[in-house]
């Protein structure tokens, strides 16, 4: 069993701390977004890392299990904590995230719809994200699409 659902038994719907590691992936001035299955907003790709594992592991297992994707070289994008961070699930659950965001460039494969966590991909352009982003995926993304509006400009 997972790490954090054992945790979840123990302690109920009380809020958890919990360690996500999840990767913008990108070509060009597109972002690759999933629309998640549980509220319908759009995000990076990624989940939440089990006990003892390498984040760059999570998140390229993540990458596979979720769209099929290989994904290589990741860069460490930012680690992003605080109030916004936190998510309250239509479970009751409760969980504030520590979230290691990397992005790459450099993936293999066609993205497919693989376990039932996204409803749909789709690539969007810097200027045209989607305006239901993920609480927790908002600031990482908009980050990024700035990052590379800075760079396109050059």
């Amino acid at each position: 069993m997972e790490y954090y659902k054992q945790m979840r038994q123990l302690v109920g719907h009380r809020p958890l701390m919990l360690v996500g590691a999840g990767v913008i992936l990108y070509r060009g001035r597109q972002l690759l977004l999933q629309k998640r299955t549980d509220d319908g907003t759009f995000g990076k790709h990624g989940g939440i890392m089990d006990y003892e594992e390498v984040a760059e592991d999570a998140c390229r297992r993540e990458v596979m299990e979720e769209i099929g994707l290989r994904v290589g070289k990741l860069t460490l994008f930012g680690v992003y904590t605080g109030p916004d961070m936190t998510v309250a699930y239509p479970n009751g659950d409760i969980a504030n995230y520590t979230d290691i965001v990397y992005v790459s460039d450099d993936f293999d494969g066609e993205p497919s719809l693989i376990d039932g966590e996204a409803a749909e991909l789709g690539w969007f352009d810097i200027d045209a994200l989607p305006n239901n982003l993920h609480s927790t995926d908002r600031r990482p993304i908009l980050e990024f699409a700035e990052q590379l509006r800075k760079r396109y400009a050059e």
